[in-house]
């Protein structure tokens, strides 16, 4: 078929920007990280800025909108792209999940522990312990199982001696410009008993009394969301034309479906685009509508599909075999059940 981004070629990323604002009201919620808080910080020219969601969010949000009612299968609009779905079963479980939604995709230990699909992975890409890596056949071999893995990453380190390792192809993080902190509270009321001491049987955990806390949220003067697309480690991985459209057509259609849809981060932060997103490099280069997005999306998978470029059917189907690990004490009690037993049993053979 035609090529879709002739005039990206040369060009080594695109990167993207555009500015956000909250849906009512000035105040938005960042993210936060244990023992740290919010990622304040200054500019080298001392204005303050905020780190509102992090990459590693950003691409776990890119990733999610993909999903078909929050997963663990792709959307209907994306079918006919490859990725790996997991049954999972054991002893009151059965539940499923997929590469899509496990840390580093593959790496999943659901994923990469079936020693048949292991087998043909490593087969397909010449992988093997002690010998170089051929990343050619790397990028096709991730490409043919799991798409996502080259836009999102992937570190398979469950595999043989652990040294495929793709960084992401696609990223982007939102930040807040001249920031200003805004202090508020609230309680956790017990409309029974403030004090918490009556309590249900069976549940003593502390959580009954009113707990007070309080809240910090933030103002700006701008927020901006930034995209950054690798396009020369896309290049780098010398796939198929239509393969390389491909990647970028879904970067393009994820970022979009983001903007559209998931930019309601917490229950305090709910932003929208405010104006269009801008293409700050390559100069003169405009993302197409997000209706023709889709349609160049659509008529890639199905070209990818007719070369035979991923997985037929596009989704690999694993049975996995899982059990719950018990916790210490619990198998500290089930011993000494044991042992009690036995020695009834030893007892009535005694008598």
């Amino acid at each position: 078929m035609e090529r879709k981004y002739t005039t990206l070629e040369g060009e080594t990323r695109i990167l993207m920007e555009i500015e956000l604002e909250p849906v009512q009201g000035e105040r938005f919620q960042s993210t936060g990280f244990p023992d740290l808080g919010a990622a304040v910080y200054e500019r080298p020219d001392g204005k303050r800025m905020l780190l509102v969601e992090t990459v590693q969010s950003v691409a776990n949000r890119m990733e999610s909108v993909c999903l078909e009612r929050g997963g663990p299968r792709i959307s209907e609009k994306l079918a006919g792209l490859s990725y790996i779905l997991v049954n999972l079963s054991g002893e009151n479980i059965n539940t499923e999940t997929s590469s899509l939604m496990e840390a580093h995709r593959i790496n999943s230990p659901f994923i990469i522990s079936d020693k048949i699909f292991a087998g043909k992975f490593k087969e397909m890409c010449g992988y093997s312990k002690g010998k170089p890596i051929d990343w050619k056949k790397v990028a096709q071999t991730l490409f043919y199982f799991d798409i996502n893995s080259l836009l999102h990453g992937a570190f398979l380190a469950n595999l043989e001696d652990g040294r495929i390792r793709v960084p992401r192809a696609i990223s982007g993080f939102i930040e807040a410009e001249n920031i200003r902190e805004v202090s508020s509270g609230g309680v956790k009321n017990n409309p029974i008993d403030p004090t918490g001491k009556i309590r249900a049987e069976g549940f003593d955990k502390d959580v009954y009394s009113n707990v007070p806390f309080y809240r910090i949220e933030y103002t700006a003067e701008k927020i901006k969301a930034y995209f950054n697309l690798d396009l020369s480690l896309i290049d780098g991985y010398g796939l198929d034309p239509d393969a390389k459209d491909l990647l970028i057509s879904l970067s393009f259609y994820k970022i979009a479906l983001f903007l559209k849809t998931g930019l309601r981060l917490r229950t305090a932060c709910d932003l929208k685009a405010k104006g269009n997103i801008v293409v700050k490099e390559p100069q003169g280069f405009q993302l197409p509508d997000d209706k023709e997005i889709y349609e160049n999306l659509k008529n890639l998978i199905q070209s990818c599909t007719n070369k035979n470029l991923f997985a037929n059917p596009a989704v690999t189907k694993l049975n996995t075999k899982v059990y719950e690990k018990k916790d210490k004490v619990e198998k500290e009690k089930k011993g000494d059940e044991k042992i009690k037993e036995n020695n009834a049993e030893e007892a009535q053979n005694n008598d």
